[in-house]
């Protein structure tokens, strides 16, 4: 489940501050829907607090102590309550059901087994009201990027940000693709001119191809309604880097 990378919940807001689209794009399709919006792999709530601002009652659901910890105090920062549960997202019942579930940033993906996934997907289906919807977004796998996780260590400076308390932090990744088990396996890399490596923390991330995914919603009780190639619902196209579900009771 990569749980050291998500025990640094300050840090991560830092390394992924965007997403604006995103949030503006689940918080439209909880506001179409109405009603209880459920959220798997929620981390520190950076869509589902907009979404409870908005009036719905909401419920998050992740693995992460210190994820929650910051959720929690964000929330309480913004004068929002949100319902936060410690949990594993193949095996949940929290004995209610929901109009709106969504899995956000390729949160799926920490499921590796298929076993784990369709697992996942039939927990999913039991929290479904009638007419209710279960929106996810994974990344499209592309070949030729996943050929070239070398095990090299390189900067990625799309990522580096400003810590507060620390300075300028760098932050560097090496990955290595694991064919038959479609997993990246990566370690990143945190770092300041004076706290060189401050973070190691391993990383992996399942890659979900296109052709496989109706099956395993489908092995789960759920229906591929549509699939997007971006936020402005785009139809997917096979060179999309993006796939943005939208799914139902089968």
């Amino acid at each position: 489940m990569s749980e050291a990378f998500y025990s640094h919940a300050t840090l991560y807001d830092l390394m992924f501050p965007g997403g604006v689209p995103a949030v503006d794009f689940y918080r439209t399709e909880a506001n179409r829907r109405g009603g209880r919006v459920f959220e798997l792999g929620c981390g520190t709530g950076h869509k589902l607090i907009p979404i409870a601002s908005d009036g719905h009652p909401c419920v998050g659901l992740d693995f992460s102590s210190d994820m929650l910890a910051e959720a929690q105090r964000k929330a309480n920062e913004c004068g929002v309550a949100v319902e936060w549960v410690q949990g594993d997202m193949r095996t949940f019942d929290l004995d209610r059901t929901f109009d709106f579930v969504f899995i956000a940033a390729n949160s799926l993906l920490h499921l590796h087994e298929a076993e784990d996934l369709v697992s996942c997907f039939r927990s999913v289906r039991r929290h479904l009201a009638p007419g209710a919807r279960l929106v996810f977004d994974v990344f499209n796998p592309s070949v030729r990027l996943l050929a070239e996780a070398d095990g090299v260590r390189r900067t990625r400076e799309s990522l580096s940000f400003l810590d507060p308390d620390r300075g300028n932090v760098s932050v560097d990744v090496a990955e290595v693709y694991d064919a038959p088990a479609q997993v990246t396996r990566g370690t990143w890399y945190l770092s300041t001119s004076s706290e060189p490596d401050f973070v190691v923390a391993p990383l992996e991330i399942r890659s979900i191809f296109p052709q496989e995914l109706p099956l395993l919603l489908s092995l789960g009780g759920l229906r591929l309604v549509e699939r997007f190639s971006d936020w402005s619902s785009r139809p997917f196209a096979g060179d999309a880097a993006l796939q943005l579900c939208i799914c139902e009771s089968a």
